[in-house]
């Protein structure tokens, strides 16, 4: 029986993928980059065995914060450094940042007292902004965390201005049209391509949330400004 437990362990698998960062005007003045997320797993701790959501920096910072908050004693990945001098026009800057993020979320995934926490499933298998977020993982939504999952199959992205981000990922554009475009990709480097560019998310069972803590925590902190 233990033998049959350690191979079923063994074969357990989590695998993340960050890509694809695209360019979105908000209005005249403001631009940010997001990237895919694509998650493919076999954990009883998701309910979705494959996701893909989109995320911009600033969520990111956001997703740490509350994870140390929730796990004092755990010493986090780090996040690729905020800078005033990041240029989003920048191929090769938005390319160290995205390999960051993915560095950051390998680590995360790989430390299980993290899989408990809920603010880490919204964020990498819905698309709920952050206040949503919070307000869903304390219980101030008429949802749960596993149903906001559940109906969360690439809907449509809720933005909040009000979650702009410190390092310039909002800033201004000169030289640009009056019209807001939806997305632009940006092209990335050939050398930079993983075989990840050949994911594709399928519709997932209905699993429990083996691993994701059900009750609230503790109040919700105030946010900062980003």
């Amino acid at each position: 029986m233990e033998d049959t437990i350690d191979n079923l362990a063994k074969k357990e698998f989590t695998s993340v993928w960050v890509r694809d960062p695209h360019l979105h005007k908000e209005d005249f003045w403001h631009t940010y980059v997001d990237y895919e997320i694509c998650l493919h797993t076999n954990s009883m701790c998701f309910r979705k065995k494959t996701s893909c959501v989109r995320r911009r920096y600033s969520e990111f910072v956001w997703l740490r914060q509350r994870l140390q908050d929730n796990a004092l004693l755990i010493q986090l990945p780090k996040l690729p450094p905020a800078s005033p001098f990041f240029s989003l026009n920048n191929t090769d800057q938005v390319n160290q940042r995205m390999q960051g993020l993915q560095k950051f979320l390998d680590g995360v995934l790989q430390t299980p007292l993290l899989l408990s926490d809920s603010r880490l499933h919204l964020f990498l298998q819905s698309q709920l902004n952050i206040a949503k977020m919070e307000a869903c993982v304390q219980g101030q939504t008429r949802y749960t965390v596993a149903q906001a999952i559940q109906r969360s199959v690439y809907e449509t992205r809720e933005d909040s201005k009000s979650s702009c981000d410190s390092d310039g990922e909002s800033t201004s554009s000169s030289g640009l049209g009056s019209s807001v475009d939806p997305a632009t990709p940006i092209e990335m480097s050939s050398h930079n391509s993983s075989p990840s560019q050949h994911f594709l998310a399928m519709p997932a069972p209905h699993e429990h949330l083996g691993c994701l803590s059900s009750s609230p925590n503790s109040p919700q902190d105030s946010q900062q400004n980003s």
